[in-house]
């Protein structure tokens, strides 16, 4: 068992997943915090946790967490980043981080200014198949990195009144799944693009409905974006340099990739479990915490929200 403490600040449905992988690993959950009581004890007795509190603030007072788990919808991320801060409280939020990159600048100088951590529950930064799919090309195996190319559709229902179509909620696209698709690109560029074109289908609402987004950098390194939120499409990415490319189906939280070699050769790559993703973003964190660094991660976070910045600003919809 693990002695940091955890705590959970918002018991929607992907935190019923994220505290299973919570006591798998630390083997129990300290604290639950929910708007209501009710709400709050219904979760923490299903988990067992030892403190339950009705207002977030009420638990972000408790001086005996260590780190609080963000799962609130993203338009409320930096409130409750910035609160949990405050109160000397490491962080791990759930994606997108901000929805925008003000935000997570101010975020981040707090958090160096308390020598606090704040990292996002972005899966592909912690799934071991990422770390080794960029060793092998560290290595050469499919030579120059050339392009990058990713897919994401999701068709969601059609609901004017749902958050995924609201802008006052900062919903769209491409803060709900183009932050998966942008960390998968910027996790395997050599630098962050300095180059962004895009082109967007807006809702009738306003929010971003598909897009088209093409990045380059100053490696000649490009990648090339497709994003739906009103169709069905794969969750794939490849990866292509010169000598072959790397395939990644379900790339989210992937553990297979396949390599295919100009000869025609192909490899199959398999590292992790797609059932345990969760559970590395909580070793992550835990290993952060104790490390006191997260560098690495929270540069990738603030690259793939600039690029978001950039897109959003050529679109003209505004997210603040």
């Amino acid at each position: 068992m693990n002695n940091i403490k955890w705590a959970i600040l918002g018991p929607g449905n992907i935190a019923e997943e994220f505290a299973k992988a919570i006591v798998a690993v630390n083997g129990s959950i300290y604290a639950v915090g929910a708007r209501t009581i009710e709400k709050a004890k219904k979760f923490g007795d299903k988990y067992k946790a030892e403190k339950i509190y009705g207002s977030y603030d009420e638990m972000l007072g408790d001086e005996k967490i260590d780190v609080v788990y963000i799962s609130t919808p993203h338009c409320n991320h930096y409130e409750y980043i910035m609160k949990s801060l405050k109160n000397n409280k490491h962080v791990f939020c759930e994606k997108a981080i901000t929805v925008n990159g003000d935000e997570l600048k101010e975020i981040v100088a707090l958090a160096e200014e308390k020598n606090l951590i704040v990292a996002e529950a972005m899966t592909i930064y912690h799934m071991p198949l990422y770390q080794k799919l960029r060793n092998i090309i560290e290595k050469g195996n499919i030579g120059k990195l050339k392009m990058v190319q990713v897919s994401f559709g999701s068709c969601k229902e059609y609901d004017v009144t749902n958050r995924f179509f609201s802008k006052e909620l900062a919903g769209g696209a491409l803060l709900d799944i183009g932050t998966y698709a942008l960390s998968f690109a910027r996790f395997f560029l050599s630098s962050q693009p300095d180059e962004v074109l895009t082109t967007v289908k807006r809702f009738e609402t306003g929010v971003d409905e598909q897009s088209g987004i093409v990045l380059k950098n100053a490696d000649d390194e490009m990648a090339v974006i497709s994003l739906t939120m009103r169709a069905k499409m794969p969750k794939r990415g490849i990866i292509a340099g010169e000598l072959g490319f790397i395939s990644v189906d379900n790339f989210p939280r992937a553990d297979k990739a396949i390599i295919t070699y100009l000869d025609g050769r192909v490899e199959a790559i398999e590292t992790g479990e797609t059932s345990k993703a969760l559970v590395y973003e909580v070793n992550d964190m835990n290993r952060y915490i104790l490390d006191k660094d997260n560098k690495a991660t929270m540069k990738l976070s603030v690259d793939v929200m600039e690029i978001m910045d950039q897109v959003r600003k050529q679109w003209e919809i505004k997210k603040s």
